[in-house]
């Protein structure tokens, strides 16, 4: 088939959640199983603290449970971390990062630093280059 969706799996990264701390946000882990490639989209929805900023951190593993995980190489990168991040400035907008590595699994962080009101994110993970298709 031709059209986008036969050809592209989307998984749940982060559920939207309001995070009013520093604590980090931590992706479930992804299974790239049945695909060569996967991308991180993450949604922004407002940001209340003036002075907030947003990094992100991608890992992968070959162990289900990513006791062996490590941040992802630069070159394995579509995109760069630093453009996935995001600070109190960038409301109601979106990030993207790829990722075209080897290993099994994935996992995104999202850490705050000086957040102390509420910002709304969400993420999915996009996976493609399936090797069976159409995905279901």
């Amino acid at each position: 088939m031709r059209d986008l969706a036969h050809h592209l799996a989307v998984k749940r990264a982060i559920s939207p959640v309001s995070v009013a701390d520093n604590t980090p946000l931590v992706s479930q882990i992804i299974s790239l199983a049945g695909y060569e490639k996967a991308m991180f989209a993450i949604a922004i929805g407002s940001v209340a603290d003036a002075d907030a900023t947003f990094t992100v951190l991608v890992e992968h593993g070959d162990q289900a449970n990513l006791s062996d995980a490590a941040a992802v190489p630069d070159s394995q990168l579509t995109g760069t971390e630093a453009d996935a991040g995001f600070k109190f400035d960038n409301d109601d907008q979106t990030r993207k990062i790829g990722y075209v590595g080897p290993k099994a699994y994935l996992r995104m962080t999202i850490t705050p630093a000086g957040n102390a009101s509420a910002a709304l994110i969400a993420a999915v993970a996009i996976l493609s280059g399936s090797r069976y298709s159409p995905v279901a």
